[in-house]
C-alpha cells in the first residue's frame, strides 16, 4: 500500500487558530462529559432509584437522540454550523445545571429527570452533525488527517480521564458537583465556538423532507459510502452484543471489577495509539488502510473466548482500539475530502443515526442470546459479523481505489471559508 511519510504530525498551531478554540472547547465539553457519565448513576441509585430508573433515563435519551440526529443534519447545513453547535451547548448547559440543582436539592423526580435527559440528548444530536460540517471548514484540505487524528487523541484521552477524574470528585464532594462541571464545561466550549471566525457560503432552503433525502440520494450514489455505512450498522449491532458480554465475562473470570478496569485502560491506550498512527502515517488510500485497520477487532473478542486469559485480552484490547481509532480518522477525512460540503452534516447524520439505531438494538439481543446459545458461541458469532462486516467493504472497487483529496486533486467536499 502506497503511502506518505513526510507528514509528521502538525502541530496545533499551524492547524489554525480557529482549530485551536474548536479543540480547547471540545476538549473540556469531552471532560465534562465524564464527570456526567459517574454522577448521572451515583446520583439515580443514591436517591432511591434503581436500575430501572437508570435504564429508563438512558432509554429516554436514546429515543430524543435517534428523534433529533437527521434533523440536526438538516439544520447544519442550512446554518453556519457554529450557531447549531452553540445552541446545542447552550441547551445542554441549562439542562444539565437543572440534573445538578434536582439533586443538590433532595428532590429527585424521575419524569424531571427523564425530561431533563432527553432534552440534553436531543440538543447533542443536532450538535454532533454540526460537528462535522465546522471541522474541515477549519483547516486546509492536506491538513485534515491530521486535524481529525488531534481530535481523535483528545477526545480518547478524554474518555479515559474524566471518568477517572470524575469518580474521583464525585465520591469526595457528591453528584451534584460531578453535573456541575459538566455544566460549565458546555459553557466553556460554547464560548470557544463563538470566537470561531471562519464561514462558509450556504445554499436557499428546500422542504426538510427533501433535505433530509439528499443526504440519503448522496450516500446511495457513492458505493463505499453506502456499503460502509451498512456495514457499519451490522458492526455496531454485534458491538453492542460484545460490550454486555464481555462485562460479564471480565467480572465473572478475569478478576472482577479490577480486571474491567485494566480492560477500559488498555482500550484508551489502543485508542491514542491509533491517533499517534493516524497523525503519522498518511497512505495515499486512507479508507483502505482503516478497513484493514479496524480487522484487528475480532482479535479483542476472540481474546475473552481462547486463551481467554486477561493479559491476551488486555494486548486484544489495545490493538483492536488502535485500528478503531484509526479507522475512525480515516473515514471522517473520506467524508470530509468527497462529500459536498453542502450536505455533508446531512451525511453525518445519516451515519450517526445507523449507529445509534444499531447499538441499543445489540444490548437488547445480548442477554437472550447469552441464554439460548452460551456467552463464548454468541461472542465468536459477532467476531465473525465483525469479520464480514469489514471485509466486505474491501471487495468494493470504491473503497479500494479512493484516495485522499490532496494526493489526486479531488476536492469535492472543499469549503471556502472566509474570516467574518
Amino acid at each position: 500500500m502506497t503511502a506518505s511519510l513526510g507528514a509528521a504530525p502538525l502541530g496545533t498551531a499551524l492547524l489554525g487558530g480557529d482549530f485551536r478554540r474548536l479543540l480547547a472547547g471540545q476538549s473540556l465539553s469531552w471532560l465534562g462529559n465524564g464527570f456526567q457519565v459517574v454522577a448521572l448513576a451515583v446520583a439515580v441509585l443514591t436517591a432511591g432509584g434503581g436500575p430501572g430508573d437508570l435504564g429508563l433515563v438512558l432509554a429516554t435519551a436514546m429515543v430524543a437522540t435517534l428523534g433529533c440526529t437527521l434533523f440536526g443534519g438538516v439544520w447544519a447545513d442550512r446554518l453556519q454550523p457554529q450557531r447549531i453547535m452553540v445552541l446545542s451547548d447552550a441547551v445542554r448547559c441549562v439542562a444539565t445545571a437543572g440534573m445538578a440543582v434536582m439533586f443538590g436539592a433532595d428532590r429527585y423526580s424521575l419524569p424531571l429527570l427523564c425530561g431533563l435527559a432527553a432534552v440534553s440528548a436531543g440538543a447533542g444530536a443536532f450538535f454532533g452533525p454540526a460537528f462535522a460540517a465546522l471541522k474541515p471548514m477549519l483547516v486546509p484540505v492536506a491538513h485534515r488527517q491530521s486535524a481529525n487524528a488531534t481530535l481523535n487523541l483528545s477526545q480518547t484521552g478524554c474518555l479515559v480521564v474524566g471518568p477517572a477524574v470524575g469518580g474521583v470528585v464525585v465520591a469526595a464532594y457528591g453528584a451534584p458537583v460531578g453535573f456541575a462541571v459538566n455544566s460549565a464545561s458546555f459553557l466553556a466550549a460554547m464560548v470557544a465556538i463563538m470566537l470561531i471566525r471562519t464561514r462558509v457560503g450556504r445554499a436557499p432552503r428546500a422542504g426538510m423532507r427533501r433535505e433530509m433525502g439528499e443526504g440519503w440520494r448522496e450516500i446511495r450514489t457513492r458505493d463505499w459510502l453506502f456499503v460502509g455505512v451498512l456495514s457499519a450498522a451490522a458492526f455496531h449491532v454485534a458491538n453492542g452484543v460484545v460490550l454486555v458480554l464481555v462485562q460479564v465475562v471480565a467480572i465473572e473470570r478475569l478478576g472482577g471489577a479490577r480486571a474491567v478496569g485494566f480492560i477500559a485502560a488498555a482500550e484508551g491506550f489502543g485508542g491514542v495509539l491509533g491517533a499517534l498512527a493516524a497523525m503519522r502515517w498518511r497512505p495515499v488510500r486512507l479508507l483502505r488502510a482503516g478497513w484493514w485497520a479496524l480487522l484487528l477487532m475480532p482479535v479483542w473478542v476472540i481474546a475473552y473466548v481462547w486463551p481467554g486469559v486477561l493479559t491476551a485480552v488486555l494486548f486484544g484490547a489495545v490493538v483492536a482500539y488502535a485500528g478503531l481509532s484509526f479507522f475512525s480518522v480515516a473515514w471522517d477525512t473520506a467524508l470530509q475530502d468527497h462529500i459536498p460540503h453542502r450536505v455533508l452534516a446531512r451525511v453525518s447524520s445519516w451515519d450517526q443515526l445507523t449507529s445509534f439505531a444499531a447499538m441499543p438494538v445489540g444490548n437488547a439481543l445480548a442477554g437472550p442470546l447469552a441464554a439460548a446459545f452460551g456467552i463464548d458461541p454468541v461472542l465468536v458469532a459477532c467476531a465473525a459479523v465483525f469479520l464480514v462486516a469489514v471485509t466486505v467493504p474491501l471487495f468494493v472497487p470504491g473503497s479500494r481505489r479512493l484516495t485522499r483529496a490532496s494526493d489526486d486533486g479531488l476536492h469535492a467536499g472543499r469549503t471556502e471559508p472566509v474570516a467574518a
